[in-house]
């Protein structure tokens, strides 16, 4: 079993999302995607990431984005960090993502959504942005849009991340291997394809 928990808003997580299906079938398992709210998390059990953010040393920044830029080339990915909106808020395209899912969807949902914010700064928080990212997934946006206003899809989205926090996920993308295996970021994906392998020997 793996799990993968996951935000649009974060760019460590718009890197590993376009690696986890190749991971996964490497290893002949299927990916379990698990849509949460980030900032839920941060709220209940890692609210130190706002403060870090605020206070941003200025050569750890200029790193970080060099560390992005090394891993987008890796991956063969383009990335550009938001100009315009960081973070975003990402409550209504996370709702789309798991509507999405509904309809069978939801990992091009998921991608087109992360290349709208990731690769071309466009605001995930805009009507015309969702509507434009559901038009990409092949979605009704119209039915897209009506559906996540609807409380079963916020519940959905809701216990998803009560779920990651309650295991003792602290943010995204979060990848479990086995149901206790927990793994926090992109660059545990080397881990995970080696937990997977052990598994398989076993």
């Amino acid at each position: 079993m793996l799990e993968f928990f996951y935000d649009v808003g974060s760019p460590w997580t718009y890197l590993a999302f376009h690696k986890i299906e190749e991971v996964a079938a490497e290893a002949g398992v299927e990916v379990i995607w698990k849509p949460i709210l980030v900032g839920g998390v941060f709220n209940a059990v890692n609210p130190g990431v706002y403060a870090a953010r605020a206070n941003a040393s200025s050569l750890r920044w200029g790193h970080m984005a060099k560390d992005l830029a090394d891993w987008a080339r890796f991956y063969d990915l383009r990335i550009t960090w938001p100009p315009k909106v960081f973070p975003v808020n990402s409550v209504a395209a996370m709702r789309g993502v798991v509507a999405a899912f509904e309809r069978g969807r939801g990992v091009a949902f998921s991608r087109a959504a992360f290349e709208a914010y990731w690769g071309e700064d466009r605001d995930l928080a805009q009507v015309d942005v969702l509507r434009d990212i559901a038009r990409r997934a092949d979605l009704d946006p119209e039915t897209l849009l009506a559906r996540i206003a609807t409380p079963e899809i916020k519940a959905i989205l809701r216990a998803n991340t009560d779920e990651l926090v309650t295991r003792g996920g602290y943010g995204s993308p979060t990848i479990i291997v086995g149901g206790d295996d927990l793994y926090f970021g992109n660059d545990r994906l080397v881990l995970v394809r080696e937990a997977l392998r052990r598994r398989s020997r076993s």
